[in-house]
């Protein structure tokens, strides 16, 4: 933690987060001048930091799992995954987190020292709303380093990680013990409830929603200061989703397996939440392909995303080569067997229809949209990859052809052009950070938890959240699959795939499968069309070990800090 000693402040995100002036790299004691006292906008990059080391779907760790294999070898994740993960290798480590940390708590004591706005009610609710801000934000990335570092210490107890309220010099004592598990929890938590306090549920105009704690204030000042200019900052809602994925988390059976109420406050928070967008019936029907919207960008699926910018990184990086595109994500056949039949039911079951000699006719929608297969289609180009498809055939050209016999298609923008010369015609992109599909399966696996498929929270039940995921999904109706479903195993089961699913190629497969205990060693399985049949082969092994279910802290920190407990196993 003492390299915690040199941050970039960035500047210029107010209200948009979009732009990106950065000025030199500092020392960490040079925050301590009095400029943070006198210049609002350097004082408010400190906190601006934080929302620079926030998580997108664009993290592609799916190379590290079941799902995908990556035709660039070096690649951290794919190292990982193939028996390279150590204490001292983490391509999945989120230590350097607490770099923000530091920044937030450097930036707190600031707060009433800083003349914002010369007015002073707006003076004072942008104080208010920038602590929100701070607290919600330190809580959150406390909440990243937990999902990676927490887990059973060498001495078998579930250990949490440190949790820093203030900051520390350089020069200070970092050698703190690690607290248990729900300690760290309740301490994530304590900081997103007083940030509650602070934050409007959503940053709008509407100024028939004012928050109790605002309602004294001169409307115009409120509306200034928490209006919908600054609706891609962090909110009330926004919280309350990450409490809700923070307990389901916590109630997984890596961590504490069912016991205590957490599977309670998942289903209520997520229940909460839908319920305020209309319940189950406020599934976004748009939610399917969200990267694709062409409109304002305010999609109810997108609960959480950045500023838009135009770009083409991401099409480069994965289009077949017969498109200019480097080929890099490969999804498995593990992954493409898991979407269903369009009637619903799994590949494997003798009522789906499914026919190996034609595996993609009849299938889920969903799996046409996500993964590019052989005599698939992107941007009007059909695209081949077995026998006799030129560049595009498995492993034709090293580190740009597949080596499944599957290119990526999910988050790829079709109308986007590589060409040949190195021209590019770009596209609207945007990060997102939190979907609200998610929080429909954090409900769904959480009430199943509690009491089965029809267990009802909030009005609603498991089996009602996937039938309408399922149903926008394009899965024929009536869904007698789900419908045969009266098991809490079978609904679980259910779930755990709907959720594999629905939010592939986003960052959530890999932490997914160790909260789950899953089996972390399946084999990386491809499909080749050898002219006449499909015919799998293996592509990568999947080498883990018990250890995985938990991530290491790094060993440079225990090295240096004696009461820094690893995790078992590391």
């Amino acid at each position: 933690m003492k390299t915690i000693y040199q941050y970039i402040i960035i500047l210029g995100l107010v209200g948009s987060l979009g732009c990106e002036e950065l000025i030199e790299p500092v020392d960490v004691n040079a925050l301590g001048s009095d400029r943070l006292n006198y210049d609002p906008a350097f004082a408010e990059g400190v906190l601006l930091n934080a929302y620079e080391g926030l998580i997108s779907q664009y993290t592609f760790i799916e190379v590290g799992t079941d799902d995908a294999v990556t035709n660039d070898l070096s690649n951290g994740f794919r190292r990982m995954a193939v028996g390279e993960w150590t204490a001292q290798f983490n391509p999945v480590g989120r230590w350097d987190k607490y770099e923000p940390i530091f920044y937030i708590n450097k930036f707190i004591p600031t707060l009433e020292n800083v003349q914002w706005k010369r007015d002073s009610a707006i003076n004072e609710l942008f104080e208010k709303r920038l602590l929100g801000e701070a607290l919600a934000l330190r809580a959150l990335h406390h909440m990243y380093i937990l999902q990676a570092h927490g887990g059973e210490g060498q001495s078998g107890e579930l250990l949490g990680i440190p949790y820093f309220t203030e900051f520390i010099e350089s020069d200070g004592d970092f050698n703190v013990a690690r607290p248990g598990f729900e300690e760290t929890v309740n301490a994530i938590n304590a900081d997103f409830n007083e940030a509650l306090t602070l934050l409007p549920l959503d940053y709008n105009d509407d100024l028939t929603n004012v928050p109790p704690a605002y309602e004294a204030y001169d409307p115009e000042a409120y509306k200034f200061v928490f209006g919908s200019n600054n609706r891609l900052r962090i909110s009330g809602r926004i919280i309350k989703a990450y409490q809700a994925k923070l307990a389901l988390l916590v109630a997984s059976p890596a961590f504490l397996n069912g016991t205590g109420n957490y599977y309670q406050e998942a289903a209520e928070r997520s229940a909460e939440l839908i319920n305020d967008i209309g319940g189950v019936a406020g599934l976004d029907p748009n939610g399917v392909e969200f990267y694709n919207d062409d409109g304002d960008k305010s999609l109810t699926e997108l609960l959480w995303r950045s500023s838009v910018y135009r770009s083409s990184w991401v099409e480069a990086d994965q289009l077949p080569p017969s498109l200019n595109g480097d080929g890099r994500i490969n999804p498995s056949k593990n992954l493409a067997d898991a979407f269903p039949m369009q009637n619903g039911y799994p590949i494997a079951d003798p009522a789906s229809g499914y026919n190996a000699s034609n595996p993609y006719e009849g299938r889920d929608p969903r799996l046409e949209k996500y993964i590019l297969y052989n005599g698939g289609e992107i941007g009007g180009n059909v695209i081949y990859t077995g026998r006799g498809a030129g560049i595009d055939r498995v492993d034709s050209i090293a580190q740009k052809s597949t080596r499944s016999g599957y290119y990526l298609k999910k988050l790829l923008r079709p109308d986007v052009v590589i060409s040949s010369d190195g021209s590019t015609t770009d596209q609207e992109h945007y990060n997102v950070f939190l979907r609200y599909t998610d929080i429909f399966l954090v409900f769904a696996e959480a009430a199943n938890e509690l009491g089965g498929p029809d267990f009802m929270v909030g009005g609603m039940t498991a089996r009602q959240v996937i039938a309408a995921i399922r149903q926008r999904a394009g899965i024929a109706q009536p869904d007698s699959y789900l419908q045969s479903i009266n098991s809490q195993e079978a609904m679980r089961e259910l779930i755990r795939n709907e959720r594999r699913l629905e939010l592939c190629f986003e960052g959530h497969r890999f932490w997914d499968m160790r909260r789950w205990k899953l089996d972390l060693e399946e084999d990386v399985v491809g499909t080749f069309f050898n002219g006449s049949q499909y015919a799998p082969f293996e592509v990568e092994p999947r080498q883990f070990g018990d250890r995985a279910i938990y991530g290491p802290i790094p060993q440079s920190e225990t090295v240096k800090f004696s009461n820094l407990e690893q995790n078992r196993g590391w």
